[in-house]
């Protein structure tokens, strides 16, 4: 009998150090196993904005003491930016950051932000953007984790010859993106609908004979190299967009204090963005002005003839939003109030 209670003991003992190995054995493969993510950008890897997805993607691999890994795709490498929101969708990448304008149309809602509203910088285009979403909470992204979007400074004209007036640009092939493209056409230039990772050699073979852009591109995507002219047109500078959005599936996979750190870093790298475009306009002008090229100020009387121009395409906007069943109007004023409150709020 004794030798019967040694016996059952030992199994118990041996029963409790199996269990407790493969307790430990089930933390390190499987609780504990390193998340593997994938994230897509169109930004070439030395645009600031890819470099700043990159430090978001440092920060979030830090915070998670190296839980988190991302696989970075910069500059269309994985997917192009027409195909990135797609792309997360059908989890071909778990992450990706792109233009809403690249996809007209998907975005009823959110493509009032691109409109010539005269937006004065990249900082108050990514604070206006941000807080016209959490105010609309848009259906057309329900689909997707938004971790948060950004924008860029004033959209303005750039060309290969002078514009001083509306009848310079009567047939001008004009690269465009979204509603600058219906900008182009109230101003009478011909609109051509392109990405900026093809716009330089357009530029550079005369396919198109100027851009609508924010200053940055001139030193960021280099075309400066391509075009003589900068067009001051701030009071229509438009924005453009940008989503930084997760596959919803993955996201809800994610345990609780990672989605944590995922809020938190994003919340912080929004105020980065919109710094970083800032800076890249100024960086933009002194590139271009270094080789020579000129900024034409438009004089009074003819920035208001543009702006009478392009009024159209916002109540275009307004009329075909109220179609859909969306507050078009109420979109528009909530963007213009959020452009006049200061940058700090």
């Amino acid at each position: 009998m004794k030798r019967m209670k040694q016996l059952w003991f030992i199994v118990a003992v041996i029963l409790a150090v199996s269990c407790f190995f493969g307790i430990k054995g089930y933390a390190a493969n499987g609780a504990d196993k390193s998340i593997e993510l994938t994230y897509s950008n169109f930004f070439p890897p030395t645009h600031i904005q890819s470099q700043l997805a990159e430090s978001w993607i440092k920060e979030i691999e830090k915070r998670t003491n190296g839980r988190v890994k991302i696989s970075y795709f910069p500059g269309g490498t994985l997917l192009k930016g027409p195909q990135i929101y797609d792309g997360v969708l059908k989890d071909i990448t778990d992450m990706g950051m792109s233009c809403f304008a690249y996809t007209r149309g998907r975005f009823p809602t959110m493509e009032a932000i691109d409109l010539p509203l005269g937006y004065p910088s990249g900082e108050v285009a990514t604070l206006t953007v941000n807080k016209f979403y959490e105010k609309f909470q848009p259906k057309e992204l329900k689909e997707v984790k938004v971790l948060y979007l950004h924008a860029h400074g004033p959209g303005l004209l750039h060309t290969r010859k002078p514009v001083h007036k509306m009848e310079d640009l009567k047939g001008m092939e004009i690269r465009c993106t979204g509603f600058s493209a219906k900008v182009a056409k109230a101003l009478g230039a011909v609109p051509v609908a392109m990405g900026q990772g093809d716009a330089y050699e357009a530029l550079r073979r005369g396919v198109v004979n100027g851009t609508f852009t924010p200053v940055e591109t001139l030193k960021g995507w280099r075309q400066a190299e391509v075009i003589k002219y900068t067009i001051d047109c701030k009071d229509i500078g438009y924005t453009t967009g940008m989503y930084v959005v997760m596959n919803k599936q993955k996201w809800a996979s994610l345990p609780e204090d990672v989605k944590k750190i995922f809020s938190d870093v994003s919340k912080e790298w929004t105020v980065k963005h919109g710094k970083a475009w800032d800076k890249s306009d100024e960086e933009g002008y002194k590139y271009s002005l270094s080789l020579g090229n000129k900024v034409i100020e438009l004089n009074p009387e003819e920035s208001a003839r543009w702006v009478k121009a392009v009024r159209p395409v916002i109540d275009e906007y307004v009329k075909d939003a109220k179609i859909k069943g969306l507050p078009g109007d109420e979109c528009v004023k909530t963007i213009q109030i959020f452009i006049g409150e200061p940058s700090s709020q």
